[in-house]
């Protein structure tokens, strides 16, 4: 039986220890108190917030010619056995180890770590502590150090003191977290597929056609299903990988579930369950590490393209981006320019918003190829970017209202408008991001799989699909005939485009103080505030034929810098977690659904950000409502939020594996049903009342 050969192999290596070991105490350990394999227990913050979760690394540094084990040691060895003292309600989870390596050794496979690496552990702190409490943390943990000749089994004990705070991370441990996190493998949000015969075993596991593939290799966590040390034959076939090798000697019981990691990269992998099925064979050349391509890959961007266009589109009726397409149209309505120059300008103003949506995917791609784990609308997470937007946004509201009239650079003249359209279309599209809609999610978190050059095509087909009625109006003089004749109304209709500007302007400020606190809300307000009145003076001296002036110019713009230095090192306010989560919801973590999974309840998760337009209209209109709360209580089902306002890297992540570039995100987990079913963007609180 499989239990024990292990048990047997084990003892077989620790009877080394009496023997090699012996032979070279000298030479490996003179003092007898040295140690093969150094642990350092880091904390990401050392002042968590009641109510949270903070990350525990345990940094481990193999000696030159030693090496540590994974979860699953393989055919010899054992892992890490962890005895944690933790304060009085506190609780932490299983170590989530990164991908491992394989080292044979006499026949034998071995799941190691060569190098440096870091189980991470959650720690969940109990609510309602006091700030200043203090959280002593302490391990022992036990383990095996192996060299080529010989394993020495090792001990440690292993501390840290934490306390109660608000939660603050510096740029340094984040930085090291994340290192650390990008060697941790993702979960798989989709099931896998085994099935055994005839002594061997295959594995289908989804995985986007096209998407790169290198140093594949599965390594199994669950035991008895997988001979270690046979050859795996690994298999890119259309949109699935297929991993096929020989079954243990000794199989598992008929329907266990078979888990593992499969490496997809240098130090990446993803955590796949698989289920006992049927599994067809590939017609397919194994995998050799590159991209296949192909129709299969064009077909995924044409479809991910079309859903970006048509999201794209409808952003044009948010109300930070009507005006700025309302006002555009208007200028075509004025009917002073011709056929050649309406073109020109449409093409520039498309241009501009393609520019930017473009930049913004590229920033995304590159952030994520790094291991930072970001989505659409990322720079929002940001208080300084929201300083920003809030001043351009009351910028643009002032102008609307008839304050000032925005200045027209020489270079536009000479670009006979364009160079103005190009920054209106830039700006069109920056102001935009706050929103995903329909059709949005699903094209954006296709292109995150996607090759580099197919997912900038669908972030420009996002840009093509926000400028497309202004190139419509450009393009076919129908339409441009069916615009109002020009007249006074179009002042009044100008003033009346300045309060959706207001409302972004409040609704921006909001969000500023759930980012940086009522401090942080206080410093936005006051710099817009001495903006508006540095916009009032360009006014008045615009109303007697006077330029704005390098003087103003330059007070403006160090305005701005301003807003962005103040801002800085702000923080939200320390607000304990269960008071964010309205009607009985609790505040989503990963450990959280899985007892909840575990006790067989129902379960709603949803992924929100305060600068998420469409989030807080689903959540008005159909989360929160009587008759959803209603439906829920009657069925028991429970409601977990996951707040992304200031960008959590551990929810991106989660949000990542089910596909989505970002929020909003509704999984509704059915009763014995490991995976969710994925809600769509828009909600309806009958939708939710029938899950």
């Amino acid at each position: 039986m499989r239990w024990f050969h292990d048990v047997v192999v084990t003892l077989f290596a620790l009877l080394l220890v009496g023997s090699a070991a012996q032979a070279q105490a000298a030479t490996l350990d003179p003092a007898g108190a040295g140690t093969h394999l150094k642990i350092t227990l880091v904390a990401e913050s050392d002042r968590p917030m009641a109510g949270t979760s903070v990350t525990l690394a345990l940094a481990s540094v193999p000696a030159p010619g030693w090496h540590g084990y994974w979860q699953n040691p393989g055919d010899a060895g054992f892992p890490a056995k962890l005895d944690w003292t933790l304060p009085k309600g506190a609780s932490a989870s299983e170590p989530a180890y990164p991908v491992p390596g394989t080292l044979i050794v006499a026949d034998l496979m071995n799941y190691v770590f060569e190098r440096p690496y870091a189980p991470l552990v959650t720690l969940k702190i109990p609510a309602g502590l006091a700030v200043g409490t203090p959280l002593p943390v302490r391990l022992k943990t036990n383990y095996l150090v192996c060299s080529a000749e010989v394993c020495v089994p090792e001990s440690a004990d292993l501390s840290i003191d934490l306390v109660v705070g608000d939660g603050t991370i510096t740029p340094q441990a984040r930085a090291r977290f994340d290192a650390w996190r990008r060697a941790v493998p993702k979960p798989l949000d989709a099931r896998a597929t085994y099935q055994t015969g005839n002594g061997r075993i295959r594995i289908a596991v989804p995985y986007p056609a096209g998407a790169a593939l290198t140093k594949a290799y599965f390594y199994p966590i669950t035991t008895g299903m997988i001979d270690y040390a046979a050859a795996q034959t690994v298999t890119q076939d259309g949109d699935r990988i297929l991993i096929e090798t020989k079954a243990a000697t000794t199989p598992a019981a008929a329907g266990t579930a078979l888990q593992g990691v499969l490496q997809i990269g240098a130090r990446q992998g993803l955590v796949v369950t698989a289920a006992a099925g049927t599994v067809a064979a590939s017609h397919t050349a194994p995998a050799s590490g590159q991209s296949l391509g192909g129709a299969s890959v064009a077909t995924a961007t044409l479809l991910a393209f079309a859903g970006a266009v048509l999201g794209g589109l409808i952003l044009n009726i948010m109300p930070c981006v009507f005006p700025i397409l309302s006002l555009k149209a208007l200028s075509l309505a004025r009917g002073h320019l011709d056929e050649r120059a309406a073109r020109h300008e449409a093409l520039a103003y498309a241009a501009g918003v393609i520019a930017v949506c473009v930049a913004l995917g590229g920033a995304i791609l590159a952030l994520r190829a790094g291991g930072t784990a970001v989505g659409w609308a990322f720079q929002l997470q940001d208080p300084r970017a929201i300083v920003v937007l809030l001043l351009l946004t009351v910028a643009l509201a002032l102008n609307l209202s008839g304050l000032f009239e925005i200045p027209t650079p020489a270079f536009v003249n000479r670009s006979g408008g364009a160079g103005g359209a190009f920054a209106t279309g830039a700006l069109a599209a920056f102001i935009a991001t706050p929103c995903t809609g329909p059709f949005m999610g699903a094209a954006l978190g296709a292109a995150l799989v996607l090759p580099w050059a197919a997912a900038l095509a669908v972030f420009a087909g996002l840009g093509i699909g926000l400028a497309l009625p202004f190139l419509a109006l450009g393009f076919i003089p129908a339409l441009r005939r069916r615009l109002p004749k020009p007249g006074l109304w179009m002042e009044t209709f100008r003033r009346i485009l300045a309060i959706p500007m207001w409302l972004t302007a409040i609704a921006l400020a909001w969000v500023l103080g759930h980012e940086a606190g009522v401090n942080g809300m206080a410093i936005g307000l006051v710099v817009a505030f001495g903006m508006a009145v540095l916009l009032w003076i360009a006014g008045a001296r615009q109303a007697r034929g006077l330029a704005i002036g390098v003087v103003l110019s330059a007070l403006l713009l160090a305005t701005v810098v301003a807003g962005t230095w103040l801002i800085a090192g702000q923080h939200p306010d320390a607000i304990g977690a269960p008071a964010l989560a309205p009607g009985g919801a609790e505040p989503f973590s990963e450990a959280r659904l899985a007892a909840l999974q575990k006790e067989g309840r129902p379960v709603f998760v949803y992924f929100t950000a305060d600068w998420c337009l469409t989030c807080k209209v689903n959540e008005k209109i159909a989360i929160e409502t009587d008759a959803t709360r209603k439906a829920f209580a009657d069925h028991k089902v429970a409601v977990l939020i996951g707040d992304w306002t200031n960008g959590d890297p551990m929810m991106g992540r989660f949000i990542e594996a089910h596909n989505r570039a970002g929020v909003p995100l509704y999984l509704y987990y059915a009763p014995g049903v490991a995976e969710p079913r994925v809600l769509p963007q828009v909600l309806t609180s009958a939708m939710l009342a029938g899950l």
